[in-house]
């Protein structure tokens, strides 16, 4: 029975593996045979491969004809926008410890396969007031408990989960851009052109976990990384950032951490004077920021004197 067991999955993995239409068979036919183009252009390797038909025969196929089919995403749709059972993302800044390297926004940039002069996260040089110094603050998709931006979109492209992650699914997304005019974090961007992304990449079933491939006509934002969370592991921007800047958790366990070092949540943002932004809007933001004191490093504008130089 076990050896039965076992040729049964070696001949499902090899039909998965061959990945060829074989709707409309005719009993008798082998439908992997490969048609005439492919035999100019494919040399037999001579290594003959069992497959299991949709009629249940056992057939076999030259190794060389076999074509793998593309990946799947981790998750289903469904599951993707039902979230991670049991969990509450949230995300901590700390303003003292950012010297605009801006590394979180290139890895960012990097992982999502974000349009070149996008970015999903932005890092603003701030000046509250003339007597206090300025900082730099980068600024994400605050992920709201009551988010505007799902209020306002007709056609449930932009969902909340019940982790807290706020996301967008670009296959419903019409590109009305309401939810752009709702957020007032200005935190969205519109992929107005074709994406020019790696055919590696491209061809990548689209999942709204990932966020990958973006689209054409759609609206991109930051996505807390919930395929990185899924998996136990940090979102691209804290993992890249080398100041820890960022820190990732849970708020139901309590703990939110940059990689290097781990917070109780609760005590970081009590402790420090850690606050939100825009609270009065009550949009309930899953960011928050601790204050840009005792800082680690100067306030260096480095864009602002290559412009100087260039004018």
């Amino acid at each position: 029975m076990k050896t039965n067991d076992t040729s049964r999955r070696e001949f499902i993995s090899a039909t998965l593996l061959a990945g060829l239409a074989v709707t409309g068979c005719s009993t008798g036919k082998n439908p992997f045979e490969p048609d005439a183009a492919t035999i100019e252009t494919v040399k037999p390797s001579g290594e003959m491969i069992k497959l299991l038909s949709v009629d249940g025969e056992v057939i076999e196929v030259d190794k060389a004809f076999l074509k793998p089919v593309p990946s799947l995403p981790q998750v289903s749709n469904e599951l993707a926008r039902q979230g991670i059972p049991g969990k509450k993302f949230v995300m901590v800044i700390d303003l003292s410890r950012c010297k605009s390297l801006k590394k979180c926004q290139s890895s960012c940039n990097h992982m999502h396969s974000i349009h070149p002069g996008q970015n999903w996260i932005k890092v603003y040089p701030l000046h509250e007031s003339e007597h206090t110094a300025p900082f730099w603050q980068p600024t994400t998709c605050m992920h709201c408990d009551e988010p505007p931006c799902v209020k306002v979109c007709p056609v449930d492209a932009t969902f909340k989960r019940q982790d807290g992650i706020v996301l967008i699914d670009s296959d419903r997304c019409i590109g009305c851009r309401f939810c752009m005019a709702a957020c007032p974090y200005s935190t969205r961007v519109f992929n107005w052109e074709e994406l020019n992304l790696p055919k590696e990449i491209a061809d990548q079933p689209y999942s709204c976990e990932t966020s990958v491939p973006q689209k054409k006509g759609t609206v991109g934002k930051c996505d807390f990384c919930p395929d990185m969370a899924r998996k136990g592991e940090l979102p691209h921007c804290v993992s890249a950032c080398p100041n820890g800047v960022f820190m990732f958790g849970d708020m139901i366990e309590d703990v939110v951490t940059n990689g290097a070092e781990t917070f109780r949540f609760s005590d970081l943002v009590r402790d420090k004077a850690g606050y939100r932004l825009m609270e009065d809007l009550g949009t309930k933001p899953s960011v928050y920021y601790l204050p840009p004191v005792n800082r680690n490093f100067p306030f260096e504008n480095n864009e602002e004197k290559e412009e100087t130089k260039k004018s």
